[in-house]
């Protein structure tokens, strides 16, 4: 029989190594043009991959949910 020994401040460091080598970047691959604000509501032309519930950033930083596609 074969027995292995883990050690905890072993995979503490894989894990360490593997966070720091993570890529934050993110990227827009989609962009749509706003058409029309009132109420809190902003209606959008071209953004034909958002779902209904998905989250939309503005170009100043606003953050909305996608309702009626």
């Amino acid at each position: 029989m074969l027995t292995v020994t883990i050690k905890a401040d072993k995979i503490c460091n894989i894990i360490r190594e593997h966070i720091k080598q993570y890529n934050r970047e993110v990227k827009i691959v989609n962009t749509g043009t706003v058409l029309q604000v009132g109420d809190g509501i902003a209606r959008i032309h071209g953004l034909d991959e958002v779902m209904t519930g998905e989250l939309v950033e503005f170009e100043e930083g606003a953050i909305g949910i996608a309702l009626n596609l």
